[in-house]
C-alpha cells in the first residue's frame, strides 16, 4: 500500500507540474501580447506572427537564403558540442588535479581568477579572425563551459569530507581505488552543477560566435540576418529555436546527472 501511495504523490507531483509550467507558459504569451500591442514598436513582434514565422521556418526553412532549419540547427549543435566535449575533456583532469593538490591550486588561481571574468563573447572575433567561422566558434563554446565546470569540479574535490578518505586507507584502498570510488563519485553532483550551468552560457556564446558567420554558420546568424533585413518575427522565430535547444540540452544533463548519481548511490 505504501508504495502505491508514493507511485500515486509522484504521478500527481508531475502532474502539478505540468499543470503550473502549461499556465505560466499561457501567461507568458500573454504579457508578450500585451507588452507589443502597448509598445506598437516593429522591433517587439506580436507573438501570434512571431509564431506564424516559426512555423513557416519549420516547413519551408529560410525564405531569403534557401536553407533550411535542420541545416541552422545541425551547424550549431555541431560547434556546440565539440566546444563543450572539449571543454570537458580539459577541465575535468585539471579540476581534479587543482581539487587536489593545494600548492598547485594557489599557483594557478590567479591565473583562473584573470580569464574567468572575462565574457567569452569578447573571445569572439578573435578567435574567428586566427582560426576561422567553424574552430573559432567552437572555442567561443569552449571558453563558456570550461570555467563553469573546473570551479565547480575544484569546489567539489575540497568539499571531499577527509574522513572518507582516511577510512578508505585505513580499509587497505589504493590511491587508484580512492580516486574511482570516493574522489569521482563525491565530484559528479558538482560536475554535472558546472555541466548545467555551462550549457546555458555555451549557448549564448554560440549565438554571439555566428552573429560573425556565414549563412551555414548556424541559427546565431539567421537571427542576426533577420534582425538585418527588419524581419523582427523571423527574428524571433529563431530566438525561440535557441531557447528550445537549450532546455533540451539542461534537461537532458539533468536526466543524464539523475541517471549517473543513482547508479553511483548519490542522492540526485
Amino acid at each position: 500500500m505504501e508504495f502505491k501511495y508514493d507511485k500515486h504523490n509522484k504521478y500527481h507531483r508531475f502532474a502539478r507540474s505540468a499543470c503550473i509550467t502549461v499556465i505560466s507558459l499561457i501567461v507568458f504569451v500573454w504579457v508578450w501580447w500585451i507588452i507589443a500591442r502597448v509598445t506598437v514598436n516593429p522591433a517587439i513582434p506580436d507573438p501570434f506572427l512571431t509564431f506564424d514565422a516559426l512555423f513557416d521556418l519549420i516547413e519551408n526553412g529560410d525564405s531569403i537564403t534557401g536553407l533550411s532549419l535542420g541545416t541552422y540547427v545541425k551547424a550549431s549543435l555541431t560547434k556546440f558540442i565539440y566546444g563543450f566535449l572539449l571543454a570537458l575533456v580539459v577541465a575535468l583532469p585539471l579540476g581534479l588535479l587543482l581539487g587536489n593538490f593545494k600548492i598547485l591550486r594557489e599557483f594557478l588561481t590567479p591565473w583562473i581568477e584573470v580569464l574567468r571574468p572575462i565574457a567569452p563573447i569578447a573571445w569572439a572575433p578573435v578567435f574567428i579572425l586566427l582560426y576561422g567561422y567553424k574552430e573559432g566558434a567552437m572555442l567561443v563554446v569552449f571558453i563558456g563551459i570550461f570555467f563553469p565546470l573546473l570551479t565547480n569540479i575544484i569546489f567539489g574535490v575540497t568539499k571531499i569530507d577527509p574522513v572518507l578518505v582516511d577510512a578508505s586507507k585505513t580499509l587497505g584502498a589504493s590511491n587508484l581505488q580512492i580516486f574511482l570510488k570516493v574522489l569521482i563519485p563525491s565530484t559528479v553532483p558538482y560536475l554535472m552543477n558546472g555541466v548545467k550551468v555551462g550549457l546555458g552560457i555555451g549557448w549564448m556564446c554560440i549565438v554571439a560566435a555566428e552573429l560573425y558567420a556565414t549563412p551555414l554558420g548556424g541559427i546565431g546568424f539567421y537571427v542576426a540576418n533577420m534582425i538585418t533585413y527588419g524581419a523582427f518575427p523571423e527574428a524571433f522565430a529563431g530566438i525561440i529555436v535557441i531557447a528550445v535547444l537549450g532546455l533540451l540540452t539542461t534537461s537532458l544533463a539533468e536526466y543524464v546527472s539523475k541517471i549517473v548519481s543513482k547508479r553511483m548511490g548519490i542522492d540526485a
